[in-house]
């Protein structure tokens, strides 16, 4: 092949995908955390497999590259993309273009780029991999904020709650989590309301979580600067319960309770919401554990400045750790239901949405909606079972009406 030649299809590359947000490494199929993924792409790779994903909106053709570096010359690498493997030679021992070859695009969706070392005491540097496409606008990558999106999009159920139905004091509903979609780094938030969220997480292999969380009214991300007017206050809290402050998304108080909650069973939540009259609002969270039948406080909280009952009622299901991100997880939602003076009443409509990491089309992998008359979330994992955002569904009553005394919670 002549120079010529090659800076001719050097020049078809117009899409630069960094694989310092798009790349991850595997070890025997395995995806791990590796140093020699930085905030400058791949760094001294000697070993191990990379790939990088790509959303491809069309199907057509383009040609792949990249814009990489070895620290030895003639270092052989194996690169395997849309089902056709091919072994090229790297000769650079400075950034350059690579041209690896063309190929065609049969559909649309999310494919990965693998790239495999094939020498032994190699040290290749890989900036990004390189697309030559007749429209970019087609190709989708993370491009920005590499942090949100690797974590991956963070998706929502908000529910639809009737104008008739006003001054909510209780918004109950049932989570249950499939078998295998338990990965670590999982919030599944089953109520959330504007002040506050309550959920379970999958914090790692050795410990699960029942979280409950009530935002300050002081607009801070650090604990620590929020004036005492403003302080969420811990009423009380059921056993074995931790408490405390947080921050980084807002800041408030917390708390969370260690709880070996299993798959493929149905969990109860119910918040409650109490103004009062010195301008605050009590809120008060329960957990139902089926296998004991039993409902366990967890914690109760008062919020300053704040003088209302439960409004913007949703749910949600998002990952917490950046290298997770590659996992696709699911919940699902079901029987929700709230209480006011004239009783409980019914929510069988949702409105499905999703974060800026889905807006922006950093990531495609996320989806909701209905799975056997029970709401449902997925995220993460690079699937291709994509759901527009803002669309709505409806599921069929069931009727299931909450059997709860509440004159039993003191």
């Amino acid at each position: 092949m002549s120079c010529k030649n090659k800076e001719a299809q050097k020049l078809q590359f117009n899409v630069q995908v960094p694989t310092a947000g798009n790349a991850w490494v595997l070890e025997n199929n395995n995806y791990i955390q590796s140093d020699i993924l930085t905030k400058d792409g791949i760094q001294n790779w000697d070993n191990n497999k990379i790939r990088t994903y790509v959303y491809f909106k069309n199907k057509g053709n383009l040609s792949l590259g990249l814009t990489a570096k070895t620290a030895t010359k003639n270092t052989k690498i194996k690169v395997s993309f849309n089902n056709t493997q091919k072994e090229i030679s790297l000769t650079n021992t400075k950034l350059d273009s690579i041209f690896i070859g063309n190929y065609q695009i049969e559909k649309e969706g999310y494919y990965n780029i693998d790239l495999e070392l094939l020498e032994e005491n190699a040290s290749i540097n890989i900036k990004d991999v390189l697309i030559g496409i007749l429209n970019t606008t087609q190709v989708l990558f993370i491009k920005d904020e590499f942090y949100w999106g690797r974590r991956g999009p963070s998706v929502h159920l908000n529910y639809l709650v009737p104008k008739s139905v006003e001054n909510i004091e209780w918004f109950y509903s049932e989570l249950m989590i499939p078998k295998g979609q338990d990965v670590i780094g999982s919030y599944y938030m089953a109520n959330g309301f504007s002040g506050g969220y309550f959920g379970i997480q999958a914090n790692s292999k050795t410990e699960r979580r029942i979280l409950f969380s009530i935002w300050s009214p002081y607009k801070t991300d650090k604990p620590s600067e929020i004036p005492e007017a403003y302080k969420i206050k811990l009423l009380k809290k059921g056993n074995e319960v931790h408490s405390g402050e947080f921050g980084n998304e807002g800041s408030g108080g917390q708390s969370y309770k260690v709880f070996s909650w299993k798959t493929g069973i149905n969990y109860g939540f119910l918040i409650g919401s109490k103004p009062t009259k010195n301008n605050s609002t009590i809120y008060t969270a329960y957990f139902y554990n089926s296998e004991e039948n039993k409902w366990n406080l967890i914690a109760q909280f008062k919020r300053p400045k704040t003088h209302t009952y439960l409004k913007g009622l949703y749910s949600f299901l998002e990952n917490f750790i950046p290298e997770q991100g590659v996992y696709d997880r699911k919940g699902l939602f079901s029987n929700q239901w709230v209480y006011n003076k004239n009783g409980w009443h019914e929510l069988n409509k949702i409105k499905f949405t999703a974060d800026n990491t889905a807006r922006k089309q950093n990531r495609l992998d996320y989806s909701g909606g209905i799975e056997n008359n029970v709401f449902y979330l997925k995220n993460c994992g690079f699937t291709n079972d994509n759901i527009e955002i803002g669309t709505t569904f409806e599921r069929i009553k069931t009727g299931k009406q909450p059997q709860i005394d509440f004159n039993k919670f003191n």
